[in-house]
């Protein structure tokens, strides 16, 4: 697993620019941010854990990755194994996740949910301990 580093991200279109529209939500760098507690860096690892296993089964299959319905848009964001992966790197190492833009015209039935993923591993599990 690697992760994306801040230096090879292209350039801030709207570097010193004075009337950057971003500049009314203030630095990200000057915000607080608790670091994460312990549990959830537990939580962390076992989702990237799971995360591999779940791409290793499904990936063959023709899924591109996790669709996760979104509480404050209501609508469905489609994740890249490698860009949720990615994002849950990041969030274990700063604590945050930076934004990231958006699957291009996904076809929804190339993603799964959590679930989906976690019961097809628990069904793959169970038919391998029944031999």
């Amino acid at each position: 697993m690697q992760a994306v580093a801040h230096d090879v991200l292209p350039p801030d279109p709207f570097a010193d620019d004075p009337d950057d529209p971003a500049r009314a939500f203030g630095d990200p760098e000057d915000r607080l941010d608790e670091p994460i507690s312990d549990s959830e860096r537990t939580e962390l690892l076992a989702d990237l854990s799971d995360l591999a296993v779940y791409q290793a089964l499904l990936e063959p299959r023709g899924i591109r990755g996790i669709v996760v319905d979104c509480g404050e848009c209501d609508e469905p964001h489609y994740h890249d194994w490698h860009l949720l992966r990615a994002s849950l790197e990041q969030l274990l190492a700063d604590g945050r996740m930076r934004p990231h833009e958006p699957a291009y015209d996904p076809n929804p039935g190339d993603y799964v949910s959590w679930d989906y993923c976690r019961g097809f591993a628990d069904g793959v599990t169970a038919n391998e301990s029944a031999y």
